[in-house]
């Protein structure tokens, strides 16, 4: 068996609030919450969990999660982020607020979730599709 990735844990102060809107931006099922986690799994088989930070805890420290969509999930994801009239950038240094990126010959746009983390869409990967 070759190496996969599975699933991370995603920390949060309201896993249930980040859980509806990470599957709702992107279109995804929440699971079954099990234990401390609530999960949704992507296509290949890899899962976000959520989970709550211990309360001692008094600052989120922010990562970077990139997303692969299709031309159609972009719109749809797009489409909510306008809706929401969340701010979004098509930049990661955030100068370009309010736009999206042609980067690669595809469409990317970076926004944040309720913590803080820092989500990114894209429906080219960097470089370009293989040839």
């Amino acid at each position: 068996m070759s190496v996969q990735f599975n699933h991370t844990i995603v920390g949060c102060r309201d896993h249930r609030e980040t859980a509806e809107f990470w599957a709702d931006i992107l279109g995804l099922d929440i699971g079954e919450e099990w234990g401390p986690f609530i999960p949704i799994a992507l296509a290949h088989g890899a899962a976000f969990d959520f989970a709550k930070v211990p309360p001692v805890i008094t600052e989120i420290q922010p990562q970077h999660y990139a997303f692969l969509v299709s031309e159609a999930e972009f719109d749809a994801a797009y489409a909510k982020i306008q809706r929401y009239r969340l701010d979004h950038w098509a930049d990661p240094h955030q100068h370009l607020p309010n736009e999206i990126n042609h980067n690669d010959g595809g469409r990317g746009v970076y926004f944040l979730d309720p913590n803080g983390h820092y989500l990114e869409l894209i429906t080219v990967p960097y470089g370009g599709w293989p040839e």
